[in-house]
């Protein structure tokens, strides 16, 4: 029997990547996406519907804040994998409609889940959230696992929807979830965000595990294709490329420049053009797990990635190592300039929230040293793992209040329940953090997704006074 997948965000770079593999198994799967109508997708929006004129899936017409379109792709789905959703640049631009949606969707899933005859045991929902979940991460730091503190970087609106999104489903008492952190993802679309000023937002000493739109698809069609262990869900996992993979921004900036045939970073950049904090990126100490998993992985390394990169590219690309040096680097200048969002009209303009955000202060920015006082060093290879607040060692099984209770008291806070059933982590218990707020929180969601209190962790929150009271979130905030 076939089964039947509800995909959202076909006309998305991950969420095309799946249709594309997903659309090899005819035999064994059928397909239903949802699309809306619009000029933004308009050329994927039309490749969706060429493979629904001849007949290879169905398409509901609909946005994702569109219940009663939700509802039909999720009533007779055996997966629902949600991949849609505002991303960045869009995001960073258009804040309320970004909350609008990632929420709305994910509140819509639910419900539809929720409603159906079986109470949702026929259907597994997969939620692909983000890297930017988990905030800045500077080195030696810059290793990352499940777990970790759950954090909006300061005005990254998108992480916080995508934070408060999973928290919505992991809590939603649905049957069947799990939660894929997407990291960043190499494709050839990835030229489009370098016209946008929030490149600048990325610190040239940060760390990113890359991993491409190719494996991205590979991942979500395996997924449905496999016949995992129930111990796979209700679970969060990290995605990325691996080993091959892990980069420093400015390793990444020297692949891609090289590649578009454009000069090195050192001759049409300045360091001071970007954030040296405040950008999500980390490597993962256990993404392997997923592909262990899944078997997702097909192309061993960015270097490799990069190679076929720069085959793909149009024919235009290639008159770029004719361009000089200064002409693109006036270009990029005149992009850091750009208000609202570039670092350099920030600084042109005096904004302190953001100079503080994003530089540690105005006088801060004014030390980043040139090109030849930077180390730009391959990062350390070697783990540094946060601490977590409770044993870890212990089966999921034996976890008991006493393991509330001290990773409640590593967070600044208290876990307010009497005593738990051991191993009983879906129950929602309440919490106290470091501020006062009584909150409601499964142990699944605080001790495994690394959530705390919703009302601490915004895109505009306090970040240095949280850390002052707060020894799991201070490991990272440093």
């Amino acid at each position: 029997m076939k089964k039947k997948v509800f995909l959202t965000g076909a006309t998305g770079t991950m969420g095309g990547a799946a249709m594309h593999y997903i659309l090899a198994h005819p035999d064994r799967i059928e397909l239903t996406v949802l699309i809306r109508d619009g000029r933004r997708h308009g050329d994927a929006r039309r490749r969706v519907e060429k493979f629904e004129k001849f007949g290879r899936l169905k398409v509901i017409h609909g946005d994702l804040c569109d219940a009663e379109a939700i509802a039909r792709g999720v009533r007779d789905a055996d997966y629902v994998l949600h991949v849609g959703g505002m991303v960045s640049p869009y995001a960073d631009h258009h804040p309320e409609a970004t909350r609008r949606v990632n929420l709305g969707a994910m509140r819509n899933i639910v419900d539809a889940v929720k409603a159906r005859p079986d109470g949702g045991q026929g259907v597994k929902v997969v939620y692909i959230g983000s890297v930017a979940q988990l905030g800045n991460r500077a080195q030696p730091y810059h290793w990352g696992r499940a777990g970790d503190p759950v954090w909006p970087s300061r005005y990254d609106v998108y992480g916080e929807t995508k934070i408060a999104a999973e928290r919505i489903m992991v809590e939603s008492g649905i049957p069947w979830w799990v939660s894929l952190r997407q990291t960043g993802i190499l494709s050839p679309e990835i030229i489009n965000g370098a016209s946008d000023p929030i490149t600048f937002h990325v610190p040239v000493r940060g760390v990113l595990e890359w991993v491409t739109a190719e494996d991205s698809g590979n991942l979500l069609c395996n997924l449905v294709l496999t016949d995992l262990p129930d111990t796979f869900w209700k679970h969060f996992y990290n995605i990325g490329g691996g080993r091959g993979f892990r980069l420093s921004n400015y390793e990444f900036e020297e692949l891609i420049l090289g590649a578009m045939n454009c000069p090195s970073a050192r001759k049409v950049f300045e360091p001071n053009w970007f954030a040296t904090r405040n950008f999500h990126g980390m490597w993962y100490e256990d993404s392997d797990l997923l592909d262990h998993y899944l078997h997702f992985r097909t192309i061993p390394d960015a270097e490799t990635y990069f190679t076929m990169f720069k085959a793909e590219l149009p024919w235009y690309f290639s008159l770029a190592r004719l361009a000089p040096a200064w002409i693109i680097r006036k270009f990029m200048k005149a992009l850091a300039n750009r208000a609202p969002l570039g670092t350099l009209s920030w600084v042109k303009n005096d904004d302190k929230g953001r100079l503080d955000a994003y530089f540690s202060g105005k006088d801060a920015w004014k030390r980043i040293p040139g090109w030849n006082g930077m180390d730009l060093s391959h990062p350390s290879e070697e783990a540094i793992l946060l601490d977590h607040g409770y044993d870890e060692n212990k089966r999921e099984s034996e976890i008991n209040i006493g393991d509330l209770r001290s990773a409640a008291e590593f967070r600044g806070g208290r876990c307010m329940a009497a005593d738990i059933t051991p191993g009983d982590l879906d129950t929602p218990v309440e919490w106290e953090c470091h501020a006062g707020h009584r909150f409601m929180a499964t142990p699944r969601l605080v001790l495994l997704g690394g959530h705390w209190c919703p009302e601490c962790f915004t895109s505009e929150a306090d970040l240095d006074s949280i850390a002052e009271r707060n020894p799991f979130f201070a490991q990272v905030y440093r």
